[in-house]
């Protein structure tokens, strides 16, 4: 009878090792992470409003916040006033030059009563010379008039073109007093409060997007030959009971670099002192954490 415990025994032992065994196959192992956003502030104010706390499901172009904009909103009420103040100057030139095209008909129209007098020996040549160079120096003075007015009405519109850019401008920055999510995603971390003084670069939240994790993992020189970016893979997480969540996996991206094998990394061939970063894309069902360990198993 003992010889036949002990054999069962060792059975028992043999199984329960094969089984574990079985579960601990891997190629890889590695920890999720997140793509993760510092959100700064992009004006100087007080932060009058910010509405986001650790774990909030932000969309992207979400409005979470407002920094205080009063001095820039009075700025461009300035400019707006002063543009419309210089618009004002632009000159009519057709309305300014037609005193002077109104003398010019009325002395054409002289000329030509002239030249019928001449005709019929009515009037003299004086008469007509005079009347023609009257009409030159009118049409001289025309000119001289249109340019004169075309200058003025350029540099009033270069003025104007100068202020409506840094209207532009002021529009840009009051549109950055609004804090908004840059993409959707998890609010991971806070960092200011309202009420605070917020300057140019002042961090306020940091945001991920945890729809898509991607495993960090190691491999050898040897394995790095049977894999390519976009292959399919096997992940496996640990549910917390003694099992394993499965998940499927594509690769990403591959370190064209070698590096020292990190020490929490297990790779399937723990001897090998260079191996290769890898990230494998993993469609998120809420399980995943960033930090959480994983294992990876090539197919």
């Amino acid at each position: 009878m003992k010889p036949l415990k002990l054999v069962t025994a060792l059975s028992l032992t043999f199984l329960l090792f094969s089984c574990n065994n079985s579960s601990g196959e891997y190629d890889a192992t590695g920890s999720f992470e997140a793509t993760e956003i510092i959100v700064s502030s992009q004006a100087n104010g007080v932060l009058l409003d910010l509405t986001v706390e650790d774990g909030d499901q932000l969309n992207e172009g979400q409005k979470v916040g407002q920094i205080d904009s009063t001095q820039l909103y009075l700025q461009k009420m300035s400019l707006l006033s002063n543009a419309e103040g210089i618009r004002s100057q632009q000159p009519d030139i057709r309305k300014q030059t037609a005193a002077i095209q109104e003398q010019i008909r009325t002395l054409e129209r002289e000329r030509a009563r002239v030249i019928n007098l001449l005709a019929s020996n009515a009037a003299n040549q004086k008469q007509l010379d005079d009347i023609e160079a009257q009409i030159n120096v009118q049409q001289k003075q025309l000119l001289a008039l249109t340019s004169t007015l075309e200058k003025s009405s350029k540099s009033i519109s270069a003025q104007s073109s100068t202020l409506e850019i840094q209207i532009a401008q002021l529009n840009d920055q009051l549109e950055k007093t609004q804090i908004v999510s840059p993409i959707t995603g998890t609010v991971l971390n806070t960092y200011a409060e309202e009420g605070e003084l917020a300057t140019m670069g002042t961090p306020l939240f940091k945001i991920a997007d945890t729809s898509t994790l991607y495993l960090r993992a190691y491999v050898t020189n040897d394995q790095l030959a049977q894999i390519k970016l976009n292959d399919e893979v096997t992940v496996r997480v640990d549910n917390g009971e003694g099992n394993m969540k499965t998940y499927n996996g594509t690769i990403r991206w591959i370190s064209d670099k070698s590096e020292f094998t990190p020490k929490t990394i297990q790779t399937k061939n723990e001897r090998a002192n260079l191996v290769y970063a890898l990230k494998i894309a993993v469609p998120n069902d809420g399980y995943l954490k960033i930090g959480m360990y994983g294992e990876v198993k090539f197919k």
